[in-house]
């Protein structure tokens, strides 16, 4: 089973993801991932060179962008397939294809780029749709915060491109809002409480 954890730049998922480890009931193991993989996928790294200003106006495409993000994902194409076949086990990822719809939704401000990020990486590229995808429904200003002070305590994590938009965080996040409201790419649960979310696992098995 794949569940996907999502939000805004700064909302606690990675928080989230750890709580559900702790939480697991006997009889079911679990794994996780991380997306974008920068340390791993050449498509990531690209990704993350254009958002620090490496890569001339690549950043300027919304859909370049969610194109080279797609690509890191299709990378792990052999991983989320197991994943999403094995019913005793779960693979929890810190986001998945709802947050290239997301972000690409609000930088284009076009609706249609929702379902062009779902034909490039559902239908193209063949990634497994979630079983459920999780809303780390954050404010953007608290995540905002959270994002500065992640910076300045680790100078290995310096805010990008993306995350120094606070428009784009805010954008982003009302984008969110309405992909779990149209449950979009599969059922959602809009929630950082690990034990709700739990529920919603078990009652999907």
């Amino acid at each position: 089973m794949i569940i996907a954890v999502e939000g805004i730049d700064g909302a606690g998922k990675r928080t989230l993801v750890d709580a559900l480890l702790q939480r697991l009931p006997s009889g079911i193991t679990a794994s996780t991932l991380a997306f974008p993989r920068y340390d791993d996928s050449a498509a990531a790294q690209l990704a993350q060179a254009a958002l620090h200003g490496q890569m001339g106006d690549m950043t300027d495409s919304p859909y370049a962008m969610a194109a080279m993000f797609a690509l890191d994902r299709h990378g792990a194409l052999d991983t989320l397939t197991h994943a999403a076949e094995a019913q005793d086990e779960l693979l929890i990822l810190d986001r998945y294809a709802a947050s290239n719809a997301a972000y690409t939704w609000a930088r284009s401000g076009d609706e249609t780029a929702v379902r062009w990020v779902a034909e490039l990486e559902f239908e193209r590229l063949g990634l497994p749709r979630p079983d459920l995808q999780v809303l780390v429904d954050t404010s953007p200003e608290v995540a905002s915060a959270r994002a500065v002070h992640r910076a300045e305590e680790d100078p290995q994590r310096a805010r990008d491109r993306y995350e120094r938009d606070a428009g784009l965080q805010v954008a982003t996040f009302d984008a969110y809002r309405r992909l779990a409201e149209r449950s979009w790419a599969g059922p959602w649960v809009v929630s950082a409480d690990a034990a709700v979310i739990m529920r919603s696992i078990t009652d999907l098995r």
